[in-house]
């Protein structure tokens, strides 16, 4: 007699006999296959990580502790505060933090200010918008070099066209770059006119992002344009309005190329000396890196304190 054949269903549930299992199972494949398919992805963090602690965290710690040394013929030494009590016995330390604080005052009002309008302006057109965008970050795209000498032709009291426009309407002309009064204000605006591109096009990029059902809300309600900039656009842009401040307050407190291609670094009566450009003389004209690197851990750290005094404010504007 034969045996009985099992159906389909029968034999669907019949399972092979499954080896007797020891303990948890083994993690260490799944690891393994898990770091090989990331492999790449390690490589190219570990390598940011250096290239960011090589470039970046080891200059920092090798300033502060420049700041404590001295270099005598290749000998090293510890001398403790005496680094930053020069510095601050230089009578060009306080001029340099007058003349580094009144550039950023001056280019907060025209360099933050003037690319806002600007964007304003560009976003309020219905046609044209890409030239205007191209027209407006073209000074960007030009070598900073370029662009400050074409403004230090632009000042030039013999044949500079600022002052051949003046002597068209009759007006004076006037010493751009040799006046202790109009050369910081001279420096201030080639660097707005250089560096406006950017700043434009981030506020432009914020005001296309801004719903339209808030102006037409405005305009029922008889809100004019400067009333719609207030209530609607302003409001709308506030984070990035503050933290394009921060990050012109940090670029500005560092200033270098403008005034040292314009004005030579110190300017008439030292009228545009920086903080950064007194940081290039100690280097590299008095071969005291100690002091240089004590004037910018003195920099660093204020611009530190203003950080954190934005992040501050910026949590409670939060809560």
């Amino acid at each position: 007699m034969s045996a009985p054949s099992l159906t389909p269903s029968k034999a669907a549930r019949v399972r092979p006999a499954q080896p007797p299992v020891d303990g948890p199972p083994r993690r260490g494949g799944s690891f393994g296959r898990s770091l090989k398919r990331n492999l790449t992805a390690h490589g190219f963090l570990i390598g940011a990580v250096l290239c960011f602690a090589f470039f970046s965290w080891y200059p920092m710690v090798r300033e502060f502790l420049l700041a404590f040394q001295k270099t005598d013929r290749g000998e090293v030494s510890w001398v403790g505060m005496d680094n930053l009590s020069t510095v601050f016995n230089d009578p060009a330390f306080w001029q340099a933090w007058r003349n580094t604080a009144l550039f950023t005052v001056l280019a907060l009002v025209l360099g933050f200010a003037v690319p806002f309008v600007v964007a304003i302006v560009i976003n309020e057109l219905r046609h044209g918008k890409g030239y205007l965008r191209l027209l407006v970050y073209l000074p960007v795209m030009l070598p900073p070099v370029a662009s400050v000498l074409l403004f230090k032709y632009l000042y030039d009291p013999g044949y500079g066209l600022l002052n051949e426009v003046l002597g068209f309407f009759g007006l004076p002309e006037q010493q751009w770059l040799q006046d202790p009064g109009l050369s910081m204000l001279s420096v201030v605006i080639a660097s707005t006119w250089m560096n406006m591109g950017g700043a434009a096009l981030i506020y432009l990029a914020a005001l296309q992002g801004i719903p339209g059902e808030l102006y037409e809300a405005a305009e029922l309600d008889g809100a004019g344009l400067l009333r719609k900039i207030w209530h609607v656009t302003i409001p709308q842009t506030r984070l990035i309005l503050s933290l394009m401040l921060l990050m012109q307050v940090i670029a500005t407190m560092q200033v270098f190329v403008e005034p040292f291609l314009l004005t030579g670094g110190a300017g008439p009566e030292g009228s545009t000396t920086t903080v950064v450009y007194l940081i290039y003389q100690y280097a590299f004209n008095f071969n005291n890196y100690g002091a240089a690197a004590a004037l910018g851990l003195l920099l660093l750290v204020l611009l530190a304190g203003v950080s954190a005094v934005y992040v501050k404010l910026s949590r409670v504007e939060d809560e």
